[in-house]
């Protein structure tokens, strides 16, 4: 049976020191999906990772790998990211004047294309690739660091997204990402999205990885939504 709930831990929280070992932790505890935040310094003020951090993560695992590309001009990055092992490309409405382009770009590349936005860009900027997207992003902090609060006023946007792509019939996940925790998931899951990006609730839970990928999975089982017509669009 396909899954309805993925959990995608995001080895942005992760110890580097122990980047392997963290993420077969992480698979060995029942993560769906490996999340890898790729940051530029320029479209976001912090500098992260690349395809060789990337390429490690493929060697890591066999899970999916769900890479955000935080980066101005993404499409000149795109093959590397896919030679690298990613499974999926996320870019952003804002680095990208012609969406839907790229997101063609991306699924030449043999990977799911993902369109994400910043939380003060409106959800109508979504509208030109939403019948392209394998995935949609919501971001619930602005993009840049680990550990930022969840900002409850962008759920209301969560549901419109959620009510834009069953009124199209889409088949893309709906993701979200940023301040995911125990306490959080839930707004976001009875809002309609059924991806879970986590980082600092994962890599650093007080009891380890496996049990905060467990809290997270307790938290939106106790809160299930039932959702028609949802099904699992990345294969490992």
């Amino acid at each position: 049976m396909k899954p309805t709930i993925i959990i995608a831990p995001s080895i942005l929280s992760a110890d580097f020191t122990r980047l392997g070992e963290q993420i077969s932790e992480a698979e060995s505890a029942g993560a769906d999906w490996i999340h890898v935040d790729v940051m530029d310094g320029h479209f976001v003020p912090n500098l992260t990772m690349g395809p060789v951090i990337v390429e490690a993560c493929r060697r890591a695992t066999n899970l999916p790998l769900d890479i955000h590309l935080m980066i101005e001009r993404p499409e000149n990055l795109l093959e590397a990211f896919a030679q690298a092992g990613a499974s999926s490309l996320i870019v952003h409405v804002e680095t990208c004047p012609d969406i839907a382009g790229t997101l063609k770009m991306i699924k030449s590349l043999g990977c799911k294309a993902g369109v994400t936005l910043n939380p003060e860009t409106p959800a109508s900027a979504l509208e030109p690739a939403l019948n392209l997207a394998d995935q949609v992003l919501v971001l619930t902090v602005h993009p840049g660091y680990s550990g930022q609060a969840f900002m409850p006023e962008i759920v209301s946007k969560v549901v419109e997204v959620r009510h834009r792509l069953d009124e199209i019939q889409s088949t893309a996940w709906l993701e979200v990402d940023g301040g995911i925790s125990a306490a959080t998931v839930s707004r976001v899951r009875e809002a309609g999205a059924e991806a879970f990006v986590a980082a600092y609730a994962v890599f650093h839970h007080p009891d380890g990885i496996a049990a905060g990928i467990q809290a997270l999975r307790n938290e939106i089982i106790t809160k299930v939504v039932t959702t028609s017509g949802q099904q699992n669009r990345i294969k490992s």
